[in-house]
């Protein structure tokens, strides 16, 4: 799993363990067994249960296949408190980057700052940081909380989920179809295109459950949202359909 992702022995171990790569190495080559804490992280990065680490040999089935498997289960701590209600993490605006390397880590999470919803009971929730202008109507300082899922059998076109992948971090998108070896996902926002998310990718999806708004929320803010920026796409767009008008006339010439 390890080389599928490009990663070497040396960023393995230094930057997701947090171990040094002569002790990761013992345990690729069985010449030790890992304890449970480093057990959790590699559990956590790859999406694959503790139990299919310990009891199937993996090399035989594509990664695709593995995280399809009925025995693939990743279980999460549900945290409640005095009164049994159960508690939505919150991961920070300025430090949401840092929950690529902190997930995995009990300590990260049990260091994040909790709410308690009544109407969030049944499941596991976290809330995450709306950024930029791809998840409307979430704006920057909004939080988007969402229910764990724990397969990718359980995604349902048409809705929306947070996704925690290894190149995009962390993003708000809707389901549009579900393919072999990825997803593709498309931002309410109709300025930005769908486009794919191998299933390699994932590490966290998490089903849209409610929304946090810091300011009065206006549920049709977003439509006169960052036209900056669209006017700007739009004047590139043009530009490069006339270069590509002039092209075609020198052709012809």
């Amino acid at each position: 799993m390890r080389v599928k992702r490009g990663l070497s022995q040396h960023a393995f171990a230094n930057d997701i363990l947090i171990i040094s790569r002569d002790r990761y190495s013992k345990y690729e080559s069985g010449r030790s067994e890992a304890p449970y804490e480093v057990l959790i992280k590699i559990s956590k990065y790859f999406n694959i249960s503790i139990d299919l680490l310990l009891t199937v040999d993996i090399r035989k089935y594509p990664l695709e296949d593995i995280l399809k498997l009925p025995d693939n289960r990743i279980v999460l701590p549900v945290v409640v408190d005095q009164l049994g209600n159960n508690s939505i993490e919150i991961v920070p605006q300025k430090a949401s980057m840092g929950y690529l390397s902190g997930y995995s880590d009990p300590e990260y999470i049990e260091s994040l700052q909790r709410i308690t919803l009544p109407f969030l009971t049944n499941g596991k929730y976290r809330a995450f940081p709306a950024q930029g202008d791809s998840m409307p109507p979430f704006k920057d300082g909004s939080y988007i909380i969402g229910k764990y899922v724990e397969n990718i059998d359980d995604l349902k076109p048409n809705k929306s989920y947070v996704f925690v992948t290894l190149n995009d971090g962390i993003s708000y998108k809707r389901l549009k179809t579900k393919k072999k070896k990825s997803i593709t996902v498309v931002s309410d926002n109709a300025f930005y295109k769908p486009y794919d998310i191998p299933l390699g990718e994932i590490i966290e999806i998490w089903q849209y459950a409610s929304g946090i708004f810091p300011e009065d929320f206006d549920s049709t803010s977003f439509e006169n949202y960052n036209f900056k920026d669209i006017f700007s796409e739009l004047k590139n767009n043009i530009t490069e359909l006339e270069n590509k008008i002039l092209t075609i006339k020198n052709q012809t010439m």
